[in-house]
């Protein structure tokens, strides 16, 4: 079965840095491009980064210069390098192939980011 299991998410300061993770299992994870994705309280899921198979990356203009999305294929595990943390990085992060779609469908348990001002 599917699973996407992030973790390394916690509470910061600005300025601050965080590195998440998220562990994939059930797919063939060197094939997929992966994507990290994130829901702020109150508000709709949004596009954080993405990289490809072949390790091309893509960042909302938000986090560009500040975040680094990497991947590992012999651990099936995709990075989320977050440094220069603002409070409006607050969010649950959640990673997921971007082919799988935005809305619906399965999503892991997220990790929370939490910056302080």
């Amino acid at each position: 079965q599917v699973q996407l299991v992030e973790s390394g998410g916690g509470l910061v300061q600005a300025g601050g840095s965080l590195r998440l993770s998220c562990a994939a299992s059930g797919i063939i994870f060197s094939r997929y491009a992966m994507g990290w994705y994130r829901q702020p309280p109150g508000k709709q899921r949004e596009f954080v980064a993405t990289i490809t198979s072949g390790g091309v990356t893509d960042y909302a203009d938000s986090v560009k210069g500040r975040f680094t999305i990497s991947r590992d294929n012999a651990k099936n595990t995709v990075y989320l390098q977050m440094n220069s943390l603002k409070p409006e990085d607050t969010a649950a992060y959640y990673c997921k192939p971007p082919s799988w779609g935005l809305t619906g469908g399965y999503w892991g348990q997220g990790t929370q980011v939490t910056v302080s001002s």
